[in-house]
């Protein structure tokens, strides 16, 4: 027997849209007051809603929370006039130091000065002030190099779920991320 859920779908659906931010199961049964099993439900019923064709949203994952976004493939035609031009914009530099860390963290400054092949201090201080990457611990080895790895705000600016979800590279992409031993 279905459970008829509209008004409680409605509810989940109404937080989604007011809230910025990807929220858990658990944070909208907090928000709307319903059981963390009635708000699953709820996921489901609007993710199947999102799924049709004529729908210009979807139910996005990011950093493990629902959010409501635009469909990828309206995405060119809205950020013209949606999207701030100059919001979220990388340099060259700051990718290539950003992607280097992404794909080999934890890494140190001193490696990624060995990949690039020019100092990243600039960069990493860029990306920390822009809370996408961070210092995540210390390399046991002499001098103790402070190691950086990626945030949940990387997770985010990339609409990604999880690190494991970034695009996997092909054998020469690999070998330009591999230091020479």
């Amino acid at each position: 027997m279905k459970i008829n859920l509209e008004k409680e779908t409605g509810l989940v659906e109404a937080v989604l849209f007011l809230e910025s931010k990807p929220l858990s199961v658990d944070e909208l049964a907090s928000s709307t007051e319903l059981s963390v099993d009635v708000v699953t439900e709820c996921i489901e019923l609007l993710k199947e809603k999102y799924a049709q064709p004529v729908s210009g949203m979807e139910l996005s994952v990011i950093t493990g929370g629902y959010v409501l976004t635009p469909k990828k493939v309206l995405w060119d035609c809205l950020k013209e006039k949606y999207g701030n031009k100059n919001e979220g914009k990388l340099s060259r530099s700051a990718l290539e130091v950003l992607s280097i860390i992404a794909y080999k963290q934890p890494i140190t400054r001193a490696e990624i000065e060995a990949l690039r092949g020019v100092s990243p201090d600039n960069m990493i201080r860029l990306l920390v002030e822009k809370l996408l990457v961070k210092e995540v611990g210390r390399r046991d080895t002499p001098g103790r190099p402070v190691e950086f790895g990626t945030t949940k705000e990387f997770l985010k600016f990339f609409r990604l779920n999880s690190i494991s979800e970034l695009p996997q590279l092909d054998e020469t992409e690999n070998e330009r991320f591999t230091l020479a031993r």
